[in-house]
């Protein structure tokens, strides 16, 4: 058991213990040191051996027993024990916007409410009414908020999927008798929101049965729904679906073309397909009036690689992330596909947050821990002021900030820190910190290299509130970039109303950046958007809003929607490098 798991074990404990109404200190705990465990930049089997653990503040002696009795043996007696106490879908009520242990549990102890399908139908029936800060318009949000989950209930973000199949594929990947194994489908395609996991093995016929065998037996599989020859279903434990199919190798490269989609350029492709004569599906490339059947022992077109069968039919290859059916043949077969992104031109991110404000990680580890992944500069954005909940910085911490950063940066070599700020965008569309207001040590905006603009508060606007707002910050001189542009958290929250081609326009009236939030339930701009910025001259970041060292590996998930929306190492403020994005940002 990694310091991931351990850290979501540790917060589930502090939210179960919200729930049975225990000691608000107890509960701060063990939230505190989920936060902790999650920030560790030593290998936490090592600190157990040596007896560091407990010596970390915030962990103690307790603390450091149970969570050695997870490292050791991927349980945890208390944890089980607790959440046997309590109903298992109160859980569930959690992920209802606007649902905290408190509200959760009042419905538990005063109305006996323990899932989602008793709280429809208590808030249907206005029952929710006679408990003590729960009005009409609680009830008529707590019902949007189930009907969005509802709508999800068999979607998983990307990340989630993506981590699941990973550890599927390694061990396949092993395997003698396997020839190729892919990941197919929408998760090959990076879309932000995933409905379950295809997985593509070519291997020989004398195989397949061992090989399902081991799929279907994997320790993530938490009940097998069929099993075959050729496919076998499976439910893991984190609740998605997985699908495995086993083809011969000669058609594994059509097949993989088939099963990644989408559907719709799938369409396109077979109806490109008959313009010379041929049908197309997942088997091969056939004449038209004779169907390519499984098995069949010639191909009419041999294709090793998707590369030749998109050569065979006069087109440039399409990476995955295109495949979506938005003019990527067109694009193709003139020769106009963009040449993408590559996570190797990511040379530093801009968007992250210190333990200054409400990160767990010091100045000193985030800068550490950016050199790891071979960049050149981190930028840090803590917090301003009106974000009080997250720890957002006086003008005396931001003093305090930038001194230490300075001090830092005359120890690197090749590497620099960023003093940033994310700056609270007010509902009259003012920043939190307006730099006409003078502090002992001058204008506060003024002081940083950067500043991203974000909205955190007053969601309930309307298209025309919340684009308005927005663009007034974009014309205000001193902010480099807009932050998480919508709001939005993937599965849990939908952004606010915004015109997103206004925000755009306006972004690339006033040389405003635009940030692709790479967290996993953000994922924000939208790829869908993304082409647009592109056309209009609007740079991008990538930006992982990490909290903690583990968050900055989250530009990958970024980078994935920036390929989506056809962006190039052009469109992208982060493949500048250090000495480019000084000139860039005016840094001296």
């Amino acid at each position: 058991m990694d310091k991931k798991d351990i850290s979501q074990i540790l917060e589930e404990i502090g939210t179960l213990l919200e729930l049975k109404g225990e000691n608000p200190f107890k509960c701060r705990a063990y939230h505190n040191a989920s936060r902790i465990i999650g920030s560790l930049t030593h290998d936490i089997h090592e600190l157990i051996v040596s007896g560091e653990l407990q010596k970390i503040k915030g962990i103690g002696s307790g603390l450091a027993e149970k969570i050695t009795e997870l490292v050791n043996t991927g349980k945890l007696k208390y944890y089980d024990e607790l959440k046997k106490s309590l109903p298992g879908g109160l859980f569930s009520m959690l992920r209802v916007q606007g649902l905290g242990p408190k509200k959760v549990k009042l419905l538990y102890e005063k109305l006996d409410i323990k899932n989602l399908d008793q709280l429809k139908t208590a808030a249907e029936e206005h029952k929710l009414t006679k408990l003590d800060g729960f009005g009409e318009k609680t009830e008529e949000n707590i019902l949007k908020g189930i009907a969005l989950l509802e709508k999800h209930i068999d979607k998983h973000l990307y990340s989630t999927a993506k981590e699941a199949a990973d550890r599927i594929v390694e061990i396949l990947r092993k395997q003698k008798g396997i020839i190729r194994c892919e990941v197919a489908g929408s998760l090959r395609r990076r879309k932000e929101i995933i409905g379950d996991i295809d997985i593509l093995v070519s291997t020989k016929p004398s195989a397949a049965k061992q090989i399902m065998g081991l799929f279907t037996s994997h320790q993530d599989v938490e009940k097998i729904i069929s099993k075959g020859e050729t496919k076998s279903s499976v439910l893991l434990k984190s609740g998605i679906n997985s699908d495995l199919r086993v083809v011969n190798d000669d058609e594994f490269a059509f097949a993989l073309a088939y099963f990644t989609g989408s559907k719709e350029h799938n369409i396109e492709m077979r109806s490109r397909a008959k313009k010379f004569g041929w049908s197309l599906n997942e088997y091969g490339f056939s004449n038209l009036n004779s169907e390519q059947k499984r098995g069949q022992a010639k191909q009419l077109i041999p294709c090793k690689t998707e590369d030749d069968i998109y050569k065979a039919l006069k087109l440039m290859y399409i990476p995955p992330e295109l495949r979506e059916n938005d003019g990527e043949i067109e694009a193709a077969s003139s020769g106009k596909l963009p040449k993408l992104v590559d996570v190797k031109d990511i040379r530093g991110t801009f968007h992250c947050h210190s333990t200054y404000s409400d990160g767990s990680n010091t100045l000193r580890e985030l800068a550490e821990a950016a050199q790891t992944h071979g960049w050149e500069y981190l930028g840090i954005a803590d917090h301003s002021k009106a974000a009080a909940y997250a720890g957002g910085l006086s003008e005396e911490k931001v003093k305090l900030q930038l001194i230490e950063i300075d001090k830092l940066n005359n120890g690197f070599k090749n590497f620099r820190l960023l003093k940033g700020t994310e700056v609270d965008i007010l509902p009259d569309g003012e920043l939190d910190w307006n730099n006409v207001q003078r502090t002992p040590f001058g204008g506060i905006l003024e002081r940083f290299d950067y500043v991203i603009a974000a909205i955190h508060s007053k969601f309930k606007m309307t298209e025309a509130e919340a684009t308005k707002r927005t663009i007034k910050a974009l014309k205000n001189k001193y902010v480099t970039m807009l932050a998480h542009p919508t709001g939005r958290l993937l599965l849990e929250r939908d952004g606010y109303p915004i015109n997103m081609r206004e925000v755009i326009d306006a972004a690339s009236d006033y040389g405003k950046i635009i940030e692709i939030n790479a967290h996993p339930q953000r994922l924000d701009l939208d790829w869908r958007f993304c082409k647009y910025a592109k056309e209009k001259g609007v740079k991008v970041s990538i930006n992982p809003d990490a909290h903690n060292i583990d968050g900055l590996r989250d530009v990958e998930f970024g980078f994935g929607i920036a390929r989506k929306g056809w962006l190039e190492k052009s469109d992208i403020l982060n493949t500048l490098t250090l000495n480019s994005l000084q000139k860039y940002l005016n840094i001296k």
